[in-house]
């Protein structure tokens, strides 16, 4: 009830002071918060609660948004870059047909998926990039909550998994980002379901492959998972040796390029594709390129952009200043275990967000995201030297004198009888 009533508040003001469509979700979600306060209080019914509240804060102002507003910029990008892809074998436009900035397509192969719907001719909701980018973000999400529980047949921890994922779908870290419709959501999804795989279970041996696997994917929707390979690698050095983090990483290679190749084969066969692959999903989102983003933010970063080409130079080097002090804090003291990698990635995205050209405050919602689902999935369970992906046992003592059912006694203890001087 406390995590929902600040829900409630920060509805609340966004519904006062925000506009567009941000308003029209913090009035919609003003209202699911207050009804799953209700509910709380009054029946003590989490399920319904829960369920009430992901219904009116996300899932009724995204159809609504969907419907009534006219197609996000992102998404228009998403669905220009999947007819790209079938026509032309590449999600991106050449350099000679680059004519504004929304002709950059910031955004990497896998993330030319979403289109693909609205590409091959369905319309209304079944071809709505936003949709399908909502669902891709909730399964994968929904599998980092399942995956991390340390037991998942009890149905306790069924029931931790569910409600974990319906608090981090109805949050406002979320859940906004899922009813505007922006690209954020599933690449913090997979990069949370990276992190639940690396915990080692019961099986340890393909935990950093499935891991790498999972961030892999992430990689290859937006750079701004990018810097949680190095990170995750070094926790996997650190805590299981220098194979698992080879695995580790070349897993999360391997799966990003064979995802750019197959949802990009024109990079292998026309250096000018290559060359387009590079200056939209990395010169475009540093301010490189001759069309600038107009999005803008009150950031140190953005700040320093505004003042010109030196203060556009500068913001770049701290950037990567922040860059190398990350890499260098991996060498001198890696992270152990999930929670101190989850925590590494943290800072080190806050970090970069605050310096870099060109940033949104809604870039936040990956250090927020991942602090937040660290405390939905305790991370106290976590640590390489209590985790045996077994089930805990009771804290209730066993009883060790089974005498009175046929058993045997430690020897050396006496029985009741004895202790009386029978």
């Amino acid at each position: 009830m406390a995590v929902y009533g600040a829900f409630l508040a920060y509805a609340g003001v966004f519904a006062i002071f925000a506009g567009g469509e941000d308003k029209v979700w913090a009035i919609w979600a003003t209202g699911g918060y207050a009804a799953a306060l209700l509910i709380m209080w009054r029946t003590r019914a989490q399920t319904a609660a829960l369920a009430v509240s992901v219904a009116v804060a996300v899932v009724a102002p995204l159809f609504w948004l969907s419907v009534a507003y006219p197609l996000e910029a992102g998404m228009f990008v998403i669905d220009r870059s999947a007819t790209l892809l079938i026509h032309h074998g590449s999600p991106y436009l050449p350099a000679g047909q680059v004519t504004y900035w929304l002709s950059y397509n910031p955004y990497l192969p896998v993330m030319t998926v979403f289109g693909l719907a609205s590409a091959a001719g369905l319309r209304g909701l079944a071809g709505n990039s936003g949709i399908w980018l909502a669902l891709g973000s909730v399964v994968p999400l929904a599998a980092a909550f399942w995956v991390s529980r340390p037991h998942r047949g009890c149905l306790r921890c069924r029931r931790d998994a569910w409600q974990g994922t319906a608090i981090a779908v109805a949050s406002p870290v979320i859940g906004l980002n899922l009813a505007v419709i922006t690209t954020d959501p599933p690449v913090l999804a997979f990069t949370l379901l990276a992190l639940a795989l690396s915990v080692p279970g019961k099986l340890k041996a393909a935990a950093a492959g499935c891991s790498g696997v999972a961030l892999g994917v992430a990689c290859d929707l937006k750079s701004t998972a990018w810097l949680a390979v190095p990170v995750m690698a070094a926790m996997f050095y650190t805590r299981d040796g220098v194979r698992a983090a080879v695995r580790f990483t070349a897993a999360a290679v391997i799966t990003t390029a064979v995802l750019t190749v197959a949802l990009a084969p024109a990079v292998l066969t026309s250096i000018r594709a290559g060359e387009a692959l590079v200056t939209n999903s990395v010169l475009f989102p540093l301010g490189l390129t001759r069309y600038k983003t107009p999005a803008g933010s009150l950031l140190p970063g953005h700040l320093l952009t505004a003042m010109g080409t030196a203060g556009h130079v500068l913001s770049v080097g701290l950037l990567l200043a922040a860059a190398l002090a990350i890499a260098i804090s991996l060498v001198i003291r890696p992270p152990r275990d999930v929670r101190a990698a989850v925590l590494r990635l943290a800072a080190g995205l806050a970090l970069m967000f605050l310096l870099g050209p060109d940033v949104r405050f809604g870039y936040f919602i990956y250090p927020l995201g991942l602090l937040g689902w660290l405390a939905l999935t305790r991370p106290a369970d976590w640590h390489v030297e209590g985790w045996s992906g077994r089930r805990r046992e009771s804290r209730r003592p066993e009883r060790k004198d089974t005498h009175a059912r046929g058993g045997s006694r430690p020897p050396g203890r006496p029985g009741g009888a004895e202790r009386r001087g029978a």
